[in-house]
């Protein structure tokens, strides 16, 4: 409402309308970004991902890149992280009990296969067995934000097990890592060849059908 002195009434204004663009929610910037960021690195090759040109891409300002990521392989790193930040929080969770321990493992490592086997991960792991300047930067950051990164938590899931006495006191390390090689780095090396093709939800299930025996037999082994 406003006042007219003149008349001595008042009258109903219309709202100020906000200027500028709406924001956009912070996390919805990110998935902009690391999008733009991937599509380039596949299309265009590794020099040509550069923050200017991931911005261009995405419709952001540099500086807006650059809240995310100092550098291209930051970002590039930040782009691999992506896919173990979205299975991270089931690996935080734990089973209710013994009964549940396998059920839960089952679950954690469906999670995995999405991310670690999506067309995404398989170009990246193409991409990674070929020569470019710049490769072992990128090299050293997938590994840090992927497989040492995938390897630690579900470590730590098997500590957290065994603490419990849910899981047998082997090497939870070894466990981790001969889990994930079963599960996952041998498909990803076969799509990645073209010996197979990127894995859909039915696919994944039916690989985790195939090694899942292989898994108890590990874990009963330790009980002996």
């Amino acid at each position: 409402w406003s006042y007219d002195k003149r008349k001595g009434i008042s009258r109903m204004t219309s709202p100020t309308k906000p200027r500028g663009r709406p924001s956009v929610p912070e996390e919805e910037v990110k998935k902009q970004i690391i999008g733009s960021a991937m599509a380039l690195l596949f299309d265009k090759g590794y020099d040509a991902t550069t923050i200017e040109a991931v911005a261009s891409h995405a419709g952001v300002a540099k500086k807006t890149v650059y809240r995310f990521a100092k550098n291209r392989e930051e970002l590039l790193g930040l782009s691999v992280r992506n896919w173990t930040d979205n299975y991270a929080p089931l690996l935080q969770s734990d089973p209710k009990d013994k009964n549940d321990v396998l059920p839960a493992l089952r679950k954690l490592l469906a999670a995995i296969c999405g991310q670690a086997l999506s067309v995404t991960a398989v170009k990246m792991f193409r991409l990674l067995n070929t020569e470019f300047p710049g490769k072992d930067d990128l090299l050293k950051k997938y590994n840090e934000n992927g497989i040492a990164r995938g390897q630690q938590l579900l470590t730590e899931w098997i500590i957290r097990q065994q603490k419990q006495g849910w899981l047998p006191m082997l090497p939870a390390d070894t466990c981790a890592k001969v889990i994930l090689a079963m599960c996952v780095a041998e498909p990803l090396r076969q799509a990645a060849i073209g010996l197979t093709h990127p894995v859909e939800k039915a696919d994944i299930e039916a690989h985790l059908d195939s090694c899942m025996p292989f898994i108890l037999l590990i874990f009963r082994q330790g009980d002996e």
